[in-house]
């Protein structure tokens, strides 16, 4: 597999949050990392706020390891402040760190257009993120790729799938999270990728679930958890004999 997508996050702490008070709940950032995390590694975090006005979401972004921007709201500065700043440093770290190949913006501002542009001059893949009624179709165009935030919090609320209990081996709960794990990440990357091997597979949990481990789950390789997944009927497997990789595809709802 190719190396992994290495993704800068910027946050518009204040766009999103706006856009998400209208949808009558809370800004969960957890579910735009962990999608971005299926896309690729993650290594700059960022968030642009007035801290004060949003004093409630501090422990949250403490914990998710992004950095908190504090852009003092004030008589002639504000929002404008937060993006000019969210602007230069994007643009600081596009050309001081080669290495990074994905910026993701946050954000449903159309005024982060010409940011857009500019690191796709500079061969920069773009990830906008933002709430559908609060997002400027000429941000969404001017992006690679865009990821709406209702989908997202649409996804998590939907009640996980009845899976067949499994009966065998040891610590069958441990083996429930794993396959669920597992079905989760396949159906994902199937969105992405026209083929899905499971060597992609494999990395793309370890980054979504740092901690995971088919040891532990009781299975003697990431190969077998796959194989029992397929016999479980909740994933397709081919066998490449050339690659000496699996293909991974989520088995179609009868």
């Amino acid at each position: 597999m190719a190396d992994e997508l290495l993704i800068a996050v910027f946050v518009d702490y204040e766009n999103l949050a706006i856009g998400v008070r209208d949808m009558k709940t809370e800004l969960k950032l957890d579910l735009v990392l962990k999608r971005l995390l299926e896309k690729g590694r993650i290594v700059y975090k960022r968030a642009y706020g007035d801290w004060n006005a949003y004093a409630g979401a501090v422990r949250e972004l403490h914990a998710l390891g992004i950095s908190m921007m504090e852009m003092p709201r004030g008589r002639h500065s504000g929002k404008n402040s937060a993006d000019i700043h969210m602007v230069v440093d994007a643009l600081d770290l596009c050309y001081a760190k080669e290495h990074i190949d994905a910026f993701a913006l946050l954000s449903g501002d159309s005024d982060f257009s010409p940011l857009v542009s500019k690191l796709k001059e500079n061969d920069k893949r773009v990830i906008g993120c933002g709430v559908k009624n609060s997002t400027s179709d000429l941000l969404i165009n001017s992006c690679d790729e865009f990821i709406y935030y209702d989908d997202l919090v649409r996804a998590s609320q939907k009640a996980p799938v009845k899976k067949k209990r499994v009966t065998t081996g040891t610590k069958p709960n441990k083996k429930e999270e794993a396959l669920e794990r597992l079905v989760e990440i396949v159906s994902s990357l199937s969105r992405d990728y026209d083929t899905v091997w499971g060597s992609m597979v494999k990395q793309t949990i370890r980054r979504v679930y740092p901690g995971f481990n088919e040891d532990y789950y009781g299975y003697p390789s990431f190969d077998a958890l796959l194989e029992d997944a397929r016999d479980q009927g909740l994933i397709d497997l081919d066998y490449d004999e050339q690659r000496g990789n699996f293909i991974v595809r989520p088995r179609a709802a009868a």
